[in-house]
Order: structure tokens, then C-alpha cells, then sequence
């Protein structure tokens, strides 16, 4: 006995003008046919044939009335007396069609697909476009993730305004989308909107898809940066001629500019929206400190050691592990809570036995004490507290000394209390010390332009 078999044959994207001979044939000499719906321009002409629209009316979600569509369309086909069934779709087959591929993975029925007209076809037609210049069909009800660049998309499926609404939260509001509406019908309608302004599309349907020429996104623009920098080591002498050790005292340039730039930021933030001028700086030296890592990165390609990509990877799948309460079954309460986990992951992680393995010795010494002062904080009752009867106490004796031995001391321990109390109270000596010493730039700056 043969197999049973069902041969699924497409009505086009628009009215019987656009359905094939082909198909025509088959419906009308099968023994057992079924559409799947017969809301489509081109199924007026078999209204005949038996839909299952009666079961989108009864359906709780669409898996399970596609579900229940291709166990019929297979238990139809068994008991077909040619264990054939004809199964009508609207558009294409192979295109979009989601109880095709549930019939192809059952594996007890052969899953013919006749060739017909598709929505990419006519899209492609009215927009001009050939979709051999990397065209992406992308189905709208498929993730909620940020749509992936750099186009063209074609988006399908889009046939309610609050899908349109959903497309849109995952792309930029100024992205552009042009609107494709019943091409090749009479009220044919292509529009083009802002994202911010797809839900204004009331009419959206079955016969309502999206294209979206162009969507930059970070993906796009570092594979741009890559190969912007392997251009540079191949073509300018000086970028040729850099190694990492050489490239080293950029990269803490850059770091330090950043944190010049993010600070004059933090500073207009706290007392207002920073300006266009102070935004653009910061873009610009996170920028010059991102092209240091990609310069790296470059080097690590043509070493054979890392890439872009291997970096980019391996720091997210650390993120994801180091983040359980995030991407896990795990809960914590507070902040303190996750870091003191943090300490403890990464401890297993590296086989490190003492939470001052890997700190960095050749911090700045201010820094480098504020953070031993968090690791001991992650683990038992702390070594160093800060209070403010040390302080005195440390300034009281910085007062009284007189040697060269006592206050070097006196001075040790006022700066541990001080250190201390800020680590309290959650402050960051660090930058207090440095705007401090950018208020003193100023002041210097103002008194030279005075005298």
C-alpha cells in the first residue's frame, strides 16, 4: 500500500487572477480536497470545497488549530481510496504556511508542494526589488526580540493592528516601514510610516505584510567597524605596525577620556538633560574606546587566538551565568544579595580560593583599597568599618605627631576612615577626589584669565 500523501497546492497572494492552471486542475480532480480558509480573493471560485474556518471560531490559539488541521489533512489522506488529499492554501506552500510544516514533521504522510504565486513574488514586483539582493522573509509572530538588520526585511503575517503594534516596539520609533496592502487587487495600497506610526493602519489583514528597506542596527554597524579596522592594518602604515603591547597606552588614554566624558555627563545629568555638545562627547571617547577593542580583537583574528565574535560570545554567556536570578529559577531579594553571589560564582568559576584573586595591584591605590573593601565586605563580618570616631581620632593624632614616623601613620589612618565611611555610605572616593580636582582646574583656569 502507498503511503498516504498530501499535495498542497497555492492560491496566490491576491484574487484568481494570480492562481495558477495547475492548481485549478488538481482541486477539481481530487478525490478528497480541503481548504484551510476560504476568507481569500481566490477561494470564491471553489466555494464548493469543505475549509476549516468553523475551526478558527473554535480554536483557543492558532498552534492548536494548526495542530488539529494537519492530524486531520493526514487521517483524511489514510482513508482517501487513492490515500491522496489535495490541501489548498492561500498564497504559497512553501512560503509562511506553518500546517505545511507540522505535516512535514509527522513523518507518517508524503507532503507534496505544488509551485505557486507567493506574497514575496508581488511584493518584490510592485517594490521593484530583486530578493536576490539579500531579501529576508521574517514571520511577525515569530520572537519579540529586536528585529535584526540590515534589511531588506519582509515581514509577514501582519494582519491586525495589534501585531503592526508589536513589530514596532521592536525596532526604533523613526524606523520607516512601507505598508503593503492588498497588491494586485483594486484597493491596492502601499504606504509608508514611521514605526511610531504603524498602528494608525486600521485596515491591516491577511493580505497586509511590511517591508523594511533598511534597519541599521549594532550588529550592522560593529561588522562595519570590524572591517573598517581590518582595512586599516592592511592599508595605513601605522596600523600595520601595531601590536597589543604597543596599543596598550591607548587604551588607557581612552579609558581615562571616557570616564572624563561620562563624569562631565553624570555632572549635567544631576542637574538637568545634558546638552546635545556633552552628549556627542560622550558618544565620541566611547566610541575611540570601543575601536581599541576592536583593534585587539583584530590582532587576536589574525594571531588565531579571538575575534569580535568569540569575545562578543563568551562575555554573553558569562553575563547569562553570572545572572541566574535573571536567566534562572533563582531569586534574590536585594542588590547585596546578587553581589555577594557574584563573588561567589566567580570564585568557582576561575578556582580561585580568596576573593582578592584577580584584583588588579596596579589600580590606583585609592581605587585599589575601595575595592579590597568591597571583597571583604562580600564575606564575613568586615576587617576595616569606617567610623567617624576613627577619623577623629586619626586627625587628633595627624595633629599631635611631629616625627617623620608618626604621621605618615596618622595620615594612613585617617585616609582608612575616610575610605571606610565613604564605602558605607555607598560613595565613590574615587570620583569625588576627581571632581574635586576638576573644580580646581576651573578655579585655576578663572584666576589665570583674570590676572
Amino acid at each position: 500500500m502507498s503511503r498516504p500523501r498530501v499535495v498542497v497546492v497555492g492560491l496566490g497572494p491576491g484574487d484568481a487572477d494570480l492562481v495558477t492552471k495547475r492548481p485549478e486542475r488538481l482541486i477539481h480532480s481530487a478525490t478528497v480536497v480541503r481548504l484551510r480558509t476560504n476568507q481569500h480573493p481566490a477561494a470564491r471560485a471553489f466555494s464548493h470545497v469543505a475549509s476549516y474556518d468553523d475551526w478558527y471560531d473554535e480554536a483557543e490559539n492558532f498552534d492548536d488549530l494548526y495542530q488539529r488541521i494537519a492530524v486531520d489533512l493526514a487521517e483524511l489522506a489514510t482513508r482517501s481510496p487513492d490515500h491522496s488529499v489535495v490541501y489548498v492554501v492561500p498564497g504559497s506552500g512553501t512560503v509562511a504556511e506553518r500546517t505545511v510544516e507540522l505535516l512535514r514533521e509527522r513523518g507518517d504522510v508524503d507532503v507534496v508542494c505544488e509551485p505557486a504565486v507567493s506574497v514575496i513574488d508581488v511584493a518584490c514586483a510592485a517594490l521593484g526589488y530583486d530578493p536576490l539582493h539579500g531579501l529576508r522573509v521574517v514571520d511577525a509572530l515569530e520572537g519579540v526580540e529586536p528585529l535584526r538588520g540590515p534589511g531588506p526585511l519582509l515581514i509577514l503575517q501582519t494582519y491586525s493592528v495589534e501585531v503592526l503594534a508589536g513589530v514596532a516596539a521592536r525596532v526604533p520609533k523613526q524606523t520607516v516601514f512601507t505598508v503593503l496592502h492588498h497588491l494586485g487587487l483594486r484597493d491596492q495600497r502601499i504606504a509608508t510610516l514611521r514605526a511610531d506610526e504603524l498602528t494608525t493602519f486600521e485596515q491591516a489583514d491577511h493580505l497586509t505584510s511590511l517591508w523594511l528597506g533598511e534597519l541599521r542596527t549594532s550588529g550592522v554597524a560593529m561588522d562595519d567597524l570590524v572591517e573598517l579596522v581590518r582595512r586599516l592594518r592592511r592599508d595605513c602604515p601605522w596600523d600595520a605596525e601595531q601590536t597589543h603591547a604597543s596599543l596598550t597606552r591607548h587604551l588607557l588614554e581612552e579609558a581615562y577620556e571616557a570616564l572624563d566624558a561620562l563624569e562631565a555627563y553624570a555632572r549635567d545629568d544631576a542637574v538637568g538633560v545634558p546638552d546635545d555638545e556633552v552628549r556627542r562627547h560622550v558618544e565620541e571617547e566611547l566610541g575611540d574606546l570601543l575601536v581599541q577593542i576592536v583593534f585587539h580583537a583584530e590582532l587576536g583574528d589574525e594571531e588565531n587566538a579571538f575575534t569580535m565574535t568569540s569575545i562578543s560570545d563568551a562575555v554573553r554567556e558569562k553575563l547569562i551565568g553570572r545572572h541566574p536570578h535573571v536567566f534562572g529559577d533563582v531569586t534574590y531579594a536585594t542588590a547585596d544579595e546578587v553581589a555577594e553571589q557574584w563573588e561567589e560564582r566567580k570564585m568557582k568559576e576561575k578556582g580561585r580560593t580568596s576573593v582578592i584573586d584577580g584584583v588588579v595591584w596596579q589600580a590606583p591605590s585609592l581605587s585599589l583599597y575601595q575595592t579590597l573593601l568591597r571583597k571583604q565586605n562580600s564575606f564575613g563580618p568586615p576587617l576595616v568599618q569606617g567610623e567617624s570616631g576613627d577619623l577623629e581620632q586619626a586627625i587628633s593624632n595627624l595633629r599631635s605627631g611631629t616625627d617623620e614616623t608618626s604621621v605618615p601613620i596618622a595620615l594612613g589612618d585617617a585616609l582608612v576612615a575616610l575610605v571606610g565611611i565613604a564605602s558605607e555610605t555607598g560613595v565613590d572616593l574615587e570620583s569625588v577626589l576627581r571632581r574635586r580636582a576638576i573644580e580646581l582646574r576651573e578655579q585655576i583656569v578663572a584666576r589665570e584669565a583674570g590676572s
